[in-house]
C-alpha cells in the first residue's frame, strides 16, 4: 500500500488483491497527471496558476479504465459512475474506498457489458492497452455525450498512438493532446454531436478454428471486443488444443482465465458428459466464452460462466481438470503473480487425483512453481516455444 497526493488529500491506495511484498503501485504518472489537470492547480510546467478554475465536476462524471481505482477514490466526492472491464478493479476500488473511510457508495461501478449511463457531462478515459476495447467503449458512450461533455483521455506516452486519436476523432470530434508530463500525455476531445450515435460499433466477432488446432478444429470462436487475438487464434491456445487430455465422463472441468472460452468448449463437444465452469476477470472474457460456447454446444452437461478472481468462489476438493493458460502481464508490468496465485488457487479446489494443465511460454519456468506447490510436474508436450505441464494433487 502506498499514499498517492491528490489535489484533494492524500489516499492510501493498493492492487487487489493486496501482496504484501507487492512493489507495484495502484496508480501511476498517467492517473496523477489527470488528477492535477481537473483540479488545475499547476501548470504543465509545475508552477502555480493562480486564474486556473479546473473542470466542473458537479455534472455526471464517468471514469472509464480506472485500473486500481485511484481515479475513482480521489474523486469519489463528486459521486463519479466507474466503468471497467475488470472484476479485479471493481474489487480494489471498493477496497481502497474503505480503506479511506469513503462510503462505497460514493461510486457506481459497472462493468463494460452493462448499460452506460444517458447523460455524461464528464468523461475520463484511462487508454487500454486493447484499441478494440477503446472503440467499443467509444461507440457504447457516444449517445451519452453531448457538445459541452468534457472529455479527458489519459494514458502513458508508449500507451498512446495515432491510432488511438483517430478513433477519438473519428467517434466523438476533434482530438489534440498534451504535452508530456513524467512520460504521461493527456487526450483532449470536443465532442461533435452529428457523430453521436450508438450500435455502430464491429463488436462481437467471431471466426472458425482452422483445421490443424486439435480438439478446437472446426469450432465458432466469438469475440467481444477487447479480448486477446480477437481476429484469429493465438499459437499457444492453438497448441495447447492440440495437446488437451482426452478424458471422458462426467468430470468437472475448469477453464480458468477462460478468454474466449474455445479450450473449455473444446472439452464440451469432446465429452458432454463433462461439466464445464468459465472464470476470468474480464467481463468480456466471460460473455465471449458464454457466447463460444452456445455457438458450439447443443447438449452438454451443466455449465457455469464466472466473472471472478481465480478460483476464489470455487468450492474446495470439488474439481477434476483445471485448465489454465495464465497471463504474465498486468497491464505494462510483467509478473508471475497471477499464475502463482491461479496455480495456488486450483491446488485447493481440485480433488486428490484431479489434475492442472498449463500453457506456457517455455522461459517463463512454470514448472519450478508447480513442483514446489503440488510436488509434481510433468512435460506433456513442448516446442522451441510453448510448453504444456502437468500436475496433480496428491
Amino acid at each position: 500500500m502506498n499514499r498517492l497526493t491528490t489535489p484533494w488529500g492524500d489516499l492510501d491506495l493498493a492492487r487487489f488483491p493486496e501482496q504484501p511484498r507487492d512493489t507495484l503501485r495502484a496508480w501511476d504518472a498517467a492517473d496523477e497527471y489527470l488528477l492535477r489537470h481537473l483540479a488545475e492547480t499547476e501548470t504543465e510546467s509545475g508552477s502555480a496558476d493562480p486564474g486556473a478554475v479546473g473542470v466542473d465536476l458537479s455534472g455526471r462524471v464517468v471514469v472509464v479504465g480506472d485500473r486500481w481505482g485511484a481515479l475513482a477514490t480521489a474523486l469519489a466526492p463528486h459521486r463519479p459512475v466507474q466503468i471497467t472491464d475488470s472484476y479485479l478493479a471493481q474489487r480494489a476500488t471498493r477496497a481502497n474506498l474503505l480503506r479511506n473511510g469513503i462510503d462505497t457508495d460514493a461510486v457506481r461501478l459497472l462493468s463494460v457489458r452493462d448499460t452506460p449511463p444517458e447523460r455524461i457531462d464528464v468523461l475520463l478515459i484511462r487508454v487500454p492497452k486493447s484499441l478494440s476495447l477503446l472503440e467499443d467503449q467509444l461507440h457504447r458512450l457516444a449517445p451519452a455525450v453531448h457538445p459541452g461533455t468534457v472529455v479527458v483521455g489519459v494514458g502513458k506516452v508508449t500507451e498512446i498512438h495515432t491510432s488511438t486519436l483517430k478513433l477519438f476523432e473519428q467517434i466523438l470530434g476533434p482530438t489534440r493532446t498534451s504535452l508530456a508530463v513524467k512520460k504521461a500525455r493527456l487526450i483532449f476531445c470536443a465532442p461533435a454531436a452529428e457523430r453521436a450515435r450508438a450500435g455502430t460499433g464491429p463488436w462481437p466477432i467471431s471466426y472458425t478454428v482452422p483445421q490443424d488446432a486439435g480438439l478446437g478444429t472446426g469450432l465458432t470462436v466469438v469475440n467481444h471486443a477487447g479480448i486477446f487475438c480477437a481476429e484469429r487464434l493465438d499459437i499457444g491456445t492453438r497448441f495447447f488444443l492440440r495437446h488437451l487430455p482426452q478424458y471422458r465422463g462426467p468430470r468437472h472441468v475448469v477453464d480458468l482465465g477462460c478468454g474466449n472460452g474455445v479450450v473449455g468448449t473444446a472439452v464440451a463437444v469432446a465429452d458432454p458428459a463433462a461439466r464445464l465452469t468459465f472464470i476470468d476477470e474480464s467481463f468480456s472474457a466471460v460473455a465471449s466464452a458464454e457466447a463460444t460456447f452456445r455457438a458450439n454446444v447443443d447438449t452438454a452437461g451443466p455449465v457455469e460462466f464466472v466473472v471472478g478472481d481465480g478460483m476464489a468462489t470455487v468450492t474446495a476438493g470439488s474439481v477434476d481438470l483445471v485448465l489454465n493458460n495464465p497471463p504474465f502481464h498486468s497491464h505494462q508490468a510483467t509478473t508471475d503473480a497471477t499464475a502463482f496465485r491461479m496455480f495456488t488457487g486450483s491446488r485447493e479446489a481440485l480433488r486428490p487425483g484431479g489434475e492442472l494443465w498449463v500453457v506456457g511460454n517455455r522461459h517463463l519456468g512454470y514448472h519450478t512453481k508447480l513442483r514446489r506447490l503440488f510436488g509434481n510436474c510433468e512435460v506433456m508436450a513442448s516446442d522451441p516455444k510453448f510448453v504444456v505441464l502437468r500436475a496433480v494433487r496428491r
